[in-house]
């Protein structure tokens, strides 16, 4: 059909579908604390960060602090540690948004975690889970990740954690 006779929405009710719209990976910066912030407190229980704390993150030269956004929206975040000299780095935290989550963003999120820790000279990337965080044990397990320990009363609320890691 020639680009002219394509139909209108009025003709045909699939055309009027939102499209979705993509997420945008990028580097953090110091502008995205107050959201950093706010999607913390939406996405986990407790062991929250401060705002000083999301600062000293974006200012530091051994973390690489990711945002991912729809529609100018911060909606998820990745925080990669590395050390000079060190083959191996830590996924921090990596967070998706509560109205967001199922969309693939904690996938591609620790995609581009992943490709950060690389491109720092590491060949492994290790995080620690809470244990009763089925979803998100299941995608590391299913990206290749690896149980290799467990951290007793990990968490502020006294739950524990499974420690994975996986070659880069």
């Amino acid at each position: 059909m020639p680009a002219a006779a394509l139909a209108t929405p009025e003709e045909d009710p699939a055309e009027a579908l939102p499209l979705p719209t993509l997420p945008v990976i990028r580097d953090g910066c110091l502008g995205d604390a107050p959201s950093l912030r706010a999607l913390e407190l939406r996405s986990f229980p407790g062991n929250h960060m401060s705002l000083r704390q999301f600062r000293f993150h974006l200012r530091s030269p051994r973390a690489h602090l990711l945002v991912a956004e729809v529609d100018g929206a911060l909606v998820g975040s990745a925080t990669v540690l590395v050390r000079a000299n060190s083959r191996r780095a830590r996924l921090y935290s990596i967070m998706v948004d509560p109205a967001a989550r199922g969309l693939g963003l904690g996938r591609s999120l620790l995609a581009r975690a992943e490709q950060v820790a690389r491109q720092a000279g590491a060949r492994q990337l290790y995080l620690e889970v809470r244990q009763d965080n089925a979803a998100a044990i299941a995608m590391y397990e299913r990206l290749g990740y690896r149980r290799i320990g467990q951290e007793a009363a990990y968490y502020d609320d006294g739950a524990d954690a499974w420690r994975y890691a996986r070659e880069l």
